[in-house]
């Protein structure tokens, strides 16, 4: 069995929780299913939107899919969330993600 199959049947048990979409959602990414990692980053944000870990991968998935302006955005609020919880790392990290989405964006008009 598969990291994805032992999470999605942890989550068809109803384990459900912001860290098992995000796990979801990380492990769909490096399998190249960015469309059902957005859907699962998506849900994880929603429900904890605390959590700047979350924010951070939902970020870059969206620049993977092209969806830069999205990107930006989702890239922003994890940013805010990290420095309200002093997550100075992540914060950081963000704000080059979100430099990277913005050169991309720029760059397509």
């Amino acid at each position: 069995m598969s990291i994805i199959d032992n999470l999605e049947t942890m989550r068809a048990r109803g384990q459900d929780s912001a860290l098992l979409r995000y796990s979801l959602g990380n492990e769909y990414l490096k399998a190249e299913r960015i469309d059902i990692a957005l859907e699962h980053l998506t849900e994880a944000v929603r429900m904890d939107p605390g959590y700047s870990a979350a924010w951070k991968l939902y970020g870059k998935t969206l620049a993977a899919a092209g969806r830069h302006q999205d990107a930006i955005k989702a890239f922003d609020h994890g940013i805010a969330t990290a420095e309200l919880k002093g997550d100075v790392q992540a914060a950081k990290e963000m704000r080059v993600f979100r430099t990277r989405s913005q050169r991309a964006l720029e760059a397509e008009l």
